[in-house]
């Protein structure tokens, strides 16, 4: 084993876990989502008398009134907040979770590893669909909604890793995700870019995504298979297969495992069309074009 077992002196632990408990009962509540956000961030900020001073109505400066204000989810914007076919409803909640995990992940105490796992490790009960037992959340990570995550037990995901959950994303046991892995679960139209089609994503259990792999939207990685570095994953990469390259291409089948696995001069089928996740977009929807196109149709 490579890791030992390291804990913090009496006292900080006390500390750590009344913050952290605090937080998630708070959030277990029946308090608004963003108001929580706000209170804990202003705190983790130690900007709690420059707030004050503010809400009292004293004179600040545009700029610290900018800062006082971004504590509150409810004043930012995300780029998934843009999505046309997002769920209103669920992102509204989700928005202020991942606002709170990513400006957590902006302050000195982001790097104290044992309380940040611990706090990322709460949050991610109230941010994805599922988070399972044991999981280690490291810095830097980034989903699309969030809501759209279901994590089984003892995962973990490294530092600056991108969880696309704009359709769906399935992660199972024991997954381990390496730093700057890219996860997809939406892809867009080769001829209109702005067409988007969402999937079903899933890395099942005991998989390892190596540092700076991308797994493309709908496919599937199997059973205990690795993805080597920097490999582009195009299609499904079957059980106990260890695929590398671009695109990436299983080379060989992990040592032990080769009576129960797919040989792999065989061809693997990717049923990305199976997978697609159809939606429906408001019918009232004010559509913005970003490449500033003329969208009306022609008589």
């Amino acid at each position: 084993m490579t890791k030992r077992y390291v804990s913090l002196p009496e006292a900080a632990e006390r500390g750590v876990q009344a913050f952290v408990d605090e937080v998630d009962e708070r959030l277990s509540g029946e308090e608004d989502t963003c108001e929580v956000v706000r209170d804990t961030l202003v705190d983790l900020y130690g900007d709690r008398e420059a707030y004050e001073a503010w809400q009292a109505g004293e004179e600040v400066s545009t700029a610290e009134r900018v800062r006082l204000q971004g504590y509150d989810p409810c004043n930012a914007t995300l780029e998934s907040e843009y999505y046309a076919e997002k769920d209103e409803e669920a992102f509204r909640r989700s928005k202020h979770l991942q606002w709170l995990w990513r400006q957590f992940d902006a302050t000195a105490m982001a790097d104290n590893v044992e309380f940040a796992l611990r706090f990322r490790r709460m949050l991610a009960d109230h941010l994805f669909e599922e988070c399972g037992e044991g999981c280690r959340f490291f810095k830097g990570i980034t989903f699309t909604y969030g809501h759209n995550i279901s994590v089984g037990d003892n995962v973990v995901v490294h530092d600056g890793v991108h969880l696309d959950d704009r359709g769906y994303l399935t992660i199972g046991d024991r997954v381990s995700i390496s730093d700057g892995v890219h996860v997809y679960s939406h892809d867009h139209d080769v001829v209109d870019q702005t067409e988007v089609t969402n999937f079903h994503t899933t890395i099942e259990d005991d998989v390892r995504l190596t540092y700076d792999s991308m797994v493309r939207a709908g496919c599937n990685v199997g059973e205990n298979a690795i993805v080597g570095a920097r490999a582009v994953v195009q299609g499904d990469v079957p059980a106990h297969h260890i695929a590398v390259g671009m695109p990436a291409k299983s080379v060989k089948v992990k040592p032990g495992w080769e009576d129960v696995a797919q040989p792999v001069d065989e061809p693997v089928e990717t049923d990305r069309t199976g997978r697609r996740l159809d939606y429906e977009l408001p019918s009232d929807l004010e559509v913005f074009d970003e490449f500033e196109r003329d969208l009306s149709t022609s008589d």
